[in-house]
């Protein structure tokens, strides 16, 4: 099997939720704590051996391109100031091997994951959502969410699409899977997908989370699918096809996900990783004990 070495970052949606701030700032450069959301991303994908990263972006995303650029007035000023370890931080981001390209029309996710074809080559490939952000705690022997995805390729071979389970009130939010589940293990083998089904409709609340490894059959796919609900091309309509030829698993992943593209899932995201930081954490949560007495 072809080892998986590239992946998509899909950034070209507006952002609307987010009105006001995303007017002018892309939303994949929030940031939570100091850090923008799409390097927490990206750091993922290099931490489960991704070598080639294809950033899929749209109108007024040109800082997310700046971000990941040398920044040679910046370096300067802080070399001549003796500030190494922000000298090290801008370097570190300048340093990703990062490629970029434009989805024209929003005409949604499948449209552009289409938009990566030339750059796969006919590889499989990884796909990580801008709006998922998975903490994986390492004291606890967690590897990233994406690397388990392709330790069950690996073993498996196929497509496998990241998942948990949701409560039942935020099952009409994702797409929702069905499958054979294999025994001792945390996969099933896909049978059905149904994009944001309601509830009395959903055939389970095993839910896809915005981390795939996808069989490059799925650009095939893709280029004969109609667009689905909301007028767009959506990706589970072109993987549910897939599943009829090719092996399809879907795979409940250990991590701690945040849905940063809700406001209040952004605000936890926030709290929690900032928590988590040794500069931080104490003082911080000091601040929100106070906090909680007034």
């Amino acid at each position: 099997m072809a080892r998986i070495k590239k992946a998509v970052i899909p950034a070209a949606g507006f952002g609307t939720r987010f009105l006001p701030v995303t007017k002018a700032t892309p939303k994949e450069m929030l940031p939570i704590v100091d850090k923008p959301t799409i390097q927490y991303i990206v750091e993922e994908a290099l931490a489960s051996g991704i070598e080639e990263i294809l950033i899929i972006s749209g109108h007024a995303k040109r800082a997310i391109e700046d971000h990941f650029d040398s920044a040679p007035v910046l370096e300067r000023e802080l070399e001549e100031k003796g500030k190494d370890d922000l000298l090290a931080i801008v370097r570190e981001t300048a340093d990703i091997n990062v490629h970029y390209i434009r989805q024209k029309k929003m005409r949604g996710l499948g449209d552009a994951i289409l938009c990566a074809k030339s750059f796969m080559a006919g590889e499989p490939f990884a796909v990580l959502l801008g709006d998922d952000v998975v903490y994986a705690d390492a004291t606890k022997g967690q590897q990233p969410a994406l690397r388990q995805l392709i330790d069950i390729y690996d073993a498996y071979g196929g497509s496998v699409l990241g998942c948990q389970q949701v409560v039942p009130e935020k099952v009409s939010s994702y797409g929702i899977v069905a499958g054979k589940e294999i025994a001792g293990s945390k996969l099933l083998k896909v049978s059905d997908m149904i994009e944001k089904p309601e509830l009395s409709e959903a055939p389970s609340n095993i839910a896809v989370l915005g981390r795939y490894i996808i069989s490059p059959t799925i650009f095939e796919l893709l280029e004969h699918t109609a667009p689905g609900k909301g007028g767009e091309v959506q990706l589970t309509d072109a993987l549910k096809q897939l599943a009829l030829v090719e092996p399809v698993w879907a795979y409940c992943f250990e991590g701690k996900r945040y849905d940063v593209g809700d406001k209040l899932g952004f605000l936890k995201a926030t709290v929690e990783f900032a928590l988590r930081r040794p500069d931080l954490g104490g003082p911080f949560r000091s601040y929100l004990e106070e906090l909680m007495k007034e």
